[in-house]
């Protein structure tokens, strides 16, 4: 299993990069970081000076999205920056939530999506994409590699993950949703004649190493908010009644009351108090490192691929120092010096 973080690029981005650094190494092989052009700093600029103080780790975004960021746009940042350090960018894509609300602006469908999804992987791989019934391609990236990877929570984003991704990207790490939705991304990608093994998963929720559960819980309450938009989203669109989305993922925001994008992915912001501890405990990995190892081993029992850390709490270091000290090397394979 690889490991990732996942930053906010709140200023200074110089700590950004020291994290980034830090994440490096302890063992980790991918920094995402967050795409939200108001509330936080832009993280394309910032790529470029993770990737120049570092050796081998991935960068991109955790998610961007197609109406904020231009496909071709997206396409020839990354491009530049596999051409600039080597081929070590991926390009994590919705449809869009913070940056486009921000703005009073709705997601994108999903066929905008898949459109860019496609545009994206062709241009950033250097081959042609057809862009307003004109073949481009841009004449400097022919060595350039880049996956792309989908990220969604109901049916059909899920279907389309499946049909055109490189990877899924699920934010939350309870094993029962891991469960559910990467059995459709995979019977997806055997519907659409490609092998469900080539599709990389990526479960990214926040990881927090202590003791005291009640403040980690405390400071990962943020995140069943923000996954809260999401689902309030599949309950309009789906219904909450479990018959196309898991009650386990829909129950939960019943008692949501809206949200203050202000405070978006904020430790201590006012509108989660309707998210409860078991919510907490189910979607992120709390408590001291042997916990953390066994839901690990689950989700790689259920085909989890990379399992990458948000850090928007206040242990960072401490949970990264764990992470590379202890947590890692457990899930790590054995290798013998001699045989």
């Amino acid at each position: 299993m690889d490991f990732g973080v996942v930053m906010q690029c709140n200023p200074p981005a110089s700590r950004v990069v020291e994290l980034a650094v830090s994440a490096e190494n302890r063992g980790f092989s991918h920094v995402w970081t967050f795409d939200s052009h108001v509330l936080w700093q832009e993280p394309n600029v910032i790529y470029s000076q993770i990737l120049a103080a570092t050796r081998n780790v991935t960068v991109g975004p955790m998610v961007t999205n197609p109406l904020t960021r231009d496909a071709t746009v997206t396409a020839s940042t990354f491009a530049t920056l596999n051409s600039m350090f080597g081929n070590r960018t991926v390009c994590g894509i919705g449809r869009g939530d913070s940056a486009v609300r921000v703005l009073s602006g709705k997601p994108s469908t999903l066929a905008t999506l898949r459109e860019s999804i496609d545009v994206i992987k062709e241009l950033g791989n250097g081959r042609s994409a057809t862009i307003n019934g004109t073949s481009v391609r841009f004449p400097w990236a022919g060595k350039s590699r880049l996956d792309v990877y989908g990220a969604g929570y109901g049916p059909k984003a899920l279907e389309m993950i499946g049909q055109v991704a490189d990877g899924f990207i699920l934010q939350l790490a309870d094993p029962a949703i891991v469960r559910w939705t990467v059995e459709r991304v995979k019977q997806a990608a055997e519907a659409a004649g490609r092998d469900p093994a080539a599709v990389s998963i990526v479960v990214a929720a926040p990881a927090y190493v202590g003791d005291d559960l009640d403040h980690q819980r405390d400071q990962c309450r943020w995140f069943g908010g923000m996954v809260g938009n999401h689902v309030a989203d599949l309950v309009d669109k789906y219904g909450g009644d479990g018959a196309q989305v898991p009650s386990a993922l829909t129950d939960y925001i019943k008692n949501r009351q809206g949200y203050d994008y202000n405070e978006h992915g904020r430790v201590g912001n006012s509108h989660t108090a309707f998210v409860p501890d078991e919510i907490i405990d189910r979607f992120c990995l709390l408590g001291p490192p042997e916990r953390h190892v066994e839901r690990l081993e689950e989700l790689h029992a259920l085909g989890v691929d990379q399992f990458a850390v948000y850090l928007q709490h206040d242990g960072k270091d401490s949970t990264l120092d764990a992470y590379g000290e202890t947590i890692i090397p457990a899930l790590a394979p054995t290798v013998a010096a001699r045989s």
